[in-house]
């Protein structure tokens, strides 16, 4: 990864937490709740930058037709956001992977 990579990097999440901050107040609380739950568990799908985005959009457009965040998302947004990450593998999960096929070497 080249600094032109590291800089395009920086201008995207800037970008990105751009598109956040101008969701209404209620949708920002619950995107930060549900990025910092994104931060902790690791979801490999989040480095690939689609994942945040895609709630970003999802935020969006129900902002534009009205629709409260709870409404979206339910009323238990820890449970959401195990759904989101249900199938994906976590940085954990690599990181276990790389213990258990070093250890037999």
């Amino acid at each position: 990864m080249g600094i032109r990579d590291i800089i395009e990097g920086k201008k995207q999440w800037r970008a990105h937490v751009a598109r956040a901050k101008a969701l209404p107040r209620d949708h920002q609380i619950v995107y930060q709740e549900i990025q910092r739950y994104c931060f902790k568990v690791g979801p490999v799908a989040l480095t690939e930058g689609d994942l945040l985005s895609g709630i970003v959009d999802f935020f969006e457009e129900g902002a534009a037709t009205g629709r409260a965040v709870l409404d979206l998302v339910g009323a238990d947004v820890a449970a959401f956001c195990d759904e989101l990450v249900e199938d994906s593998r976590t940085c954990s999960d690599l990181w276990q992977e790389s213990l258990g096929g070093g250890a037999g070497a």
